[in-house]
């Protein structure tokens, strides 16, 4: 394989083809394996239908052997994704709608004699304000003579986490994290309450499909599964997921700016200064703001056309924006559970399947909004680890809120626990900080004791 081109490491599962990088555009390789279902796939106009209603991601197919592979059948160049986000990153909701399209691209696939290989959430990606199916090389021609191969992969990866949550009331995404490839139907089964046992789909989808997993079928046993029998199967699993509900019981932050707008003009005068500072900035193409809540500043540069990925470690939070953004059909916000004390680890085959949040942030700006403090305080982190972390996630500025000691939240913080943190001051945090960034502006915010501070990062 040339020098230049870089295989993806999480693209080697599949022997129909591989993601690779050249010249920093995503291509994907078709193996000569492949060839006859993808070429249906084509002629059959399921590749079409389903890019034309923005269900798959639409590709330009190019006749060249980039990679030099002997197995190469055609490339394929896919419209770009901007950030690619993993499930244990997703909100209730934003899981919820993935398995609802993998359902839907399944069942309009059957309609063209095709039908899914593969229903992992990680063949989905937001792109343009919504979800999108991203991987050409999941459908091949459906044949009667077999189940749906795909069938316990969906009900590990997709309705397994999302009935954990509906019963338990708790947002367990990062169960994704230590089950990447699902969580098994045996772990669901016996976390599931007994009374789930009464929901007829539940029980079929996992209560039975577990009692017979492992089970070997009987030697020359003819299987006949039509595609009136697939599309009951797909419409029993749709009925299900359709009726699951999100993990909806207030936490510590799911009101935290509609508490903050009532003090004195402390929002709004935040609002105005950044949107201030960023419209004089004409370099900015995206941004990560960091502790996002609600998302009301990363609305902010949404309006000034800026591409921003919203990020807060309370799942309520998160799912609330998900739902907010998908009824105004924001296009320029993505919403992502992110923990800044414990952010998403690198996974997988040799550590490289899946990569370090961090190494997948390269924004041109980091917000980091009233956020300092429970890292500091909340967390004991250093400024001199934040100041690190926030310059790595971004290219060329920071806008981080400096929260005194003395200020109402903090001392709510320090009301059950030792006041041990000397070392945090204004002085200490801009001398840990000015180590990686410039500061370009500094202004309190209205008359809340706040400070905000434009940095442009140190070259």
């Amino acid at each position: 394989m040339p020098s230049f081109i870089q295989k993806d490491p999480s693209s080697f599962r599949d022997p129909s083809g591989f993601v690779f990088q050249k010249d920093y555009l995503v291509y994907r390789q078709v193996n000569k394996d492949f060839k006859d279902h993808f070429d249906f796939f084509i002629s059959s106009g399921c590749y079409k239908k389903l890019a034309d209603a923005d269900l798959l991601i639409p590709h330009q197919e190019i006749k060249e052997n980039f990679t030099g592979d002997s197995n190469w059948y055609t490339t394929l160049l896919p419209e770009q994704i901007r950030f690619i986000s993993y499930p244990y990153e997703w909100s209730f909701d934003m899981l919820k709608d993935a398995a609802l399209l993998t359902l839907s691209i399944a069942q309009k696939s059957i309609a063209s004699g095709m039908i899914l290989k593969d229903a992992t959430p990680f063949n989905i990606q937001w792109h343009n304000g919504k979800l999108v199916f991203i991987d050409s090389l999941s459908f091949e021609r459906y044949n009667e003579e077999l189940p749906w191969i795909a069938y316990r992969q969906f009900c590990e990866c997709f309705l397994s986490p999302l009935l954990l949550m509906h019963h338990t009331k708790i947002s367990l995404h990062s169960l994704l994290l230590a089950y990447p490839e699902g969580i098994p139907l045996a772990v669901t089964q016996s976390l599931l309450p007994w009374k789930s046992k009464f929901s007829f789909h539940t029980y079929l989808h996992v209560h039975l499909q577990a009692s017979y997993a492992g089970k070997s079928a009987k030697a020359n046993q003819k299987v006949s599964f039509s595609k009136k029998k697939m599309l009951n199967l797909l419409l029993s699993l749709e009925t299900l997921i359709k009726k699951l509900k999100s993990p909806s019981k207030p936490t510590t932050w799911s009101a935290y700016y509609e508490e903050a707008s009532q003090r004195n003009d402390y929002v709004e005068r935040k609002k105005e200064l950044i949107s201030s500072w960023v419209s004089e900035l004409s370099d900015i193409k995206d941004a990560i703001d960091t502790g996002a809540n609600d998302g009301i500043f990363s609305e902010v540069l949404a309006a000034k056309n800026i591409f921003a990925i919203a990020a807060d470690a309370d799942p309520l939070c998160i799912n609330n924006l998900y739902k907010n953004i998908k009824a105004l059909e924001k296009q320029n916000i993505l919403p992502l559970i992110i923990d800044f004390s414990n952010p998403s680890p690198a996974i997988g085959l040799n550590n490289t399947e899946r990569k370090t949040f961090q190494e997948r942030v390269n924004t041109d700006m980091v917000f980091a909004l009233a956020i300092i403090h429970h890292l500091v305080i909340g967390k004991n982190i250093p400024f001199a680890s934040i100041a690190n972390q926030f310059c790595k996630y971004t290219k060329k500025y920071l806008i981080i809120e400096f929260v005194p000691k003395a200020d109402e939240k903090i001392q709510q913080m320090l009301k059950d626990k030792p006041d041990i943190y000397t070392n945090y001051s204004a002085e200490k945090f801009e001398k840990e900080f000015c180590v990686f960034f410039n500061i370009v502006k500094k202004q309190e915010i209205g008359s809340s004791g706040r400070v905000l501070y434009l940095m442009a990062k140190d070259e």
